[in-house]
């Protein structure tokens, strides 16, 4: 038996919210403010409803307060009590069972015999009726004065007086009319359903009076005496207990002798009325929480719980608190668990430092699994949530656990997304494609799992294909904010942007990065050369293949060579639709048509598309072929002054550049040793003045117009 998706309409950000759960483990990602402590609250305040965690006027989402104010100002005077639906918050859980289920817990909750039908629907609603509205409104009207006339003053107040108490029902599948009232029929939540959670604000520290780890010890002690697991160790320690309590009721007869005599002696109404005895009574668990110490050792020294990093006492502590938890899902022996079980953990990330973050996520199942049976052979259904803004954990997850939350520009609010899904993405109807595609898919998911998971958590995107590229793109960012700042939008190098480098093959993450619905810019090289004849060595005959056909090569040049006739950059030709002889054209696009949108399945311009594909221009009179290529010519100067300071260019072609005995393709053909070496080179080698830190160098025209671009989106 096993949630198979949650639903929740109008609690703060999840307006129409659908989350699909995966049997064992869900992983729940998303930038900050994309629902994810929504999703808990929700969880929480519908099935653990108690007065502590009620549900309050913040709870509800804008749209729901927008539609309540509306009717408080009379703009909708006549009510139809007949088409009238009960608005307000709801969550609905959706479970389905098999034949090897014990519905003995739930059977009440099965609202169809049909054999096919194996849904159960748990519905918590927290709703106003049409009479409970009228009243509402009517109140407003007497009293609107008392609230300065304004409605959500009166609503934040007034609201728990006219909503009804969350009511819990089972709803038929098929037919959502049908309902059955669970507290009418007498039928037990808990025996159905359990949800616990481990909250990313705990209270772990490392000060010295701290013993958050102590005293979960007896919290862990205290639930295991419950459910009598480890019955003959928890007696041992009683009868230990009471023989020491005998001992130290002996000891404190003489200690205290003359306190004693001294009390006897005010006497009372008769003899001994005030003669007292001083006793020992530990108490098995009491004394867990006060006289335990968790230590931990160090070179055979054992150090109290404080002196541990925070990483490893965080790491620790929800340890202790899943297994307390878990012993709750498992109930007493006595007892039986219920028959699904939600634990859902907020941020496990939260002041653990990376290596704490792997070593969680990579042992989570296990742990989980190893608590799953009671020593009576009882094993409980759980399942996991776990929420997180860890691209370490993430880095560690199964790519088909992870939901990936996002807010939408419509009032929909948050969607989730399923990460195993976009596998449909990278499908065909073509064979021979479908084959490349699932290739595309399989690099895509090894290459994020490894090493660029930070995609997840971020607003923007720039795919670069090299090292030289990634290494200066900060500083270049930063050059652009300083140099040519713009007040109407915030700095690129301050906004949430992931430089990924992805080689020439940025086409592979398209997929991806329209699924997540980040703005992304592409920087790539135009990669220019022109198709001629395969030579023999004698530099005359020409090669062929054994059909006899003539063979034919691509040499390297720039794109305005009179032979360039080729682009190899397979991101263009892909983007773009065209062919390989299609230089012309790449050549011949403007900026405003290198900014794309996708539309049924394929990129195309468009003025407000959220993939921009930048490549070398014409500058000064010269179009490059590379990024060094672009460089190179733009910043002569910067080689001229300090030659000796580029260790990583070949002296001897430098010598011939600066000289002008080759021209800078050339040169950055043959030049660079090592790119992420001139990266590092030329960063310092920068020299800062007035307004910049690298005034001594320029920010080639392609790619300081797609950073402009994205700073602006």
């Amino acid at each position: 038996m096993r949630i198979k998706q949650i639903q929740i309409r109008n609690f703060r950000l999840l307006r129409n919210f659908s989350l699909d759960i995966e049997n064992d483990l869900s992983i729940v990602l998303g930038k900050n403010n994309s629902g994810k402590t929504s999703l808990l609250t929700a969880l929480d305040k519908f099935i653990n409803a108690n007065e502590a965690n009620k549900i309050n006027y913040d709870d509800f989402n804008i749209q729901l307060k927008n539609e309540l104010v509306t009717l408080l100002e009379g703009a909708k005077e006549n009510l139809d009590q007949s088409t009238y639906q009960a608005i307000g918050l709801e969550l609905r859980i959706y479970i389905e069972y098999d034949d090897a289920d014990d519905l003995s817990s739930v059977n009440q909750l099965i609202m169809n015999l049909d054999p096919e039908d194996n849904h159960i629907v748990l519905g918590f609603d927290y709703k106003i009726t049409h009479m409970r509205l009228t009243d509402m409104i009517n109140e407003y009207k007497v009293t609107k004065i008392k609230y300065g006339s304004n409605p959500n003053v009166f609503l934040r107040e007034k609201h728990t007086d006219f909503f009804n108490a969350i009511e819990r029902t089972s709803i038929s599948f098929k037919n959502p009319e049908i309902l059955l009232d669970l507290k009418k029929e007498k039928i037990r939540l808990s025996d159905v359903i359990s949800f616990k959670y481990i909250s990313a604000k705990r209270s772990v520290t490392n000060k010295e009076n701290d013993k958050t780890l102590s005293t979960q010890t007896s919290s862990i002690y205290k639930r295991r005496s419950e459910s009598q697991e480890q019955e003959s160790a928890i007696e041992e320690f009683k009868n230990k207990l009471r023989t020491t309590d005998k001992d130290l009721s002996a000891i404190y007869t003489t200690m205290f002798t003359g306190l004693i005599e001294k009390v006897s002696s005010f006497g009372g109404l008769k003899k001994g009325d005030t003669q007292i005895q001083i006793a020992s009574t530990l108490q098995h668990r009491e004394i867990l929480s006060d006289n335990t110490t968790v230590l931990y050792t160090q070179d055979n020294h054992a150090l109290p719980e404080h002196y541990n990093g925070l990483g490893y006492m965080n790491l620790i502590s929800m340890i202790f608190e899943i297994e307390m938890l878990m012993s709750s899902f498992k109930k007493s022996a006595k007892e039986k668990p219920a028959s699904i079980n939600l634990l859902f953990i907020e941020e496990p990330e939260a002041h653990t430092h990376p290596q704490m973050q792997y070593v969680f996520i990579k042992n989570i199942k296990s742990l989980l699994k190893e608590s799953l049976n009671r020593e009576d052979g009882l094993s409980i259904n759980l399942q996991t949530i776990i929420s997180t803004h860890s691209s370490h954990i993430v880095a560690e997850c199964d790519f088909d656990d992870i939901k990936y939350l996002i807010r939408s520009g419509d009032e929909t609010g948050v969607i989730a997304k399923n990460l195993k899904y976009l596998a449909r993405e990278y499908s065909s109807d073509d064979k021979n494609e479908d084959t490349d595609l699932k290739q595309r898919f399989k690099f895509l998911k090894q290459y994020l799992t490894l090493n660029r998971a930070e995609l997840f958590f971020a607003d923007k995107a720039i795919l670069v294909e090299g090292d030289t590229e990634r290494i200066l793109l900060p500083a270049m960012m930063k050059k652009l904010d300083q140099e040519n700042p713009d007040e109407n939008f915030s700095p690129i190098i301050s906004q949430n942007i992931s430089i990924v480098e992805v080689g020439a093959y940025s086409q592979i993450f398209e997929k991806f990065i329209h699924f997540l619905e980040i703005k992304c810019l592409v920087i790539t090289d135009i990669d220019s050369g022109s198709t001629q004849i395969c030579f023999e060595k004698d530099g005359v005959t020409p090669q062929k293949y054994k059909n006899g056909e003539i063979k034919f090569g691509v040499k390297k040049c720039v794109p305005n060579a009179p032979t360039a006739n080729h682009t190899s950059n397979t991101a263009l030709i892909f983007f773009h639709e065209k062919t390989a002889k299609d230089l012309a054209y790449f050549i011949t696009l403007s900026f405003k048509e290198k900014v794309l949108s996708k539309k049924d399945g394929k990129w195309n311009v468009s003025d407000d598309g959220q993939l921009l594909l930048v490549f070398q221009t014409e500058e000064d009179g010269y179009h490059a072929r590379s990024f060094e290529d672009a460089f190179f010519h733009t910043n002569k100067d910067l080689l001229e002054n300090n030659p000796e300071k580029f260790p990583s260019l070949s002296q001897k072609w430098l010598t011939q550049y600066l000289t002008g005995d080759c021209d800078v393709f050339e040169f950055s053909e043959h030049a660079v040793s090592s790119k992420p070496s001139l990266a590092i080179e030329i960063l310092l080698n920068s020299v800062p003045y007035e307004n910049s830190d690298f005034s001594n160098w320029k920010i080639p025209k392609y790619i300081y117009e797609g950073l402009k671009w994205l700073r602006q989106q």
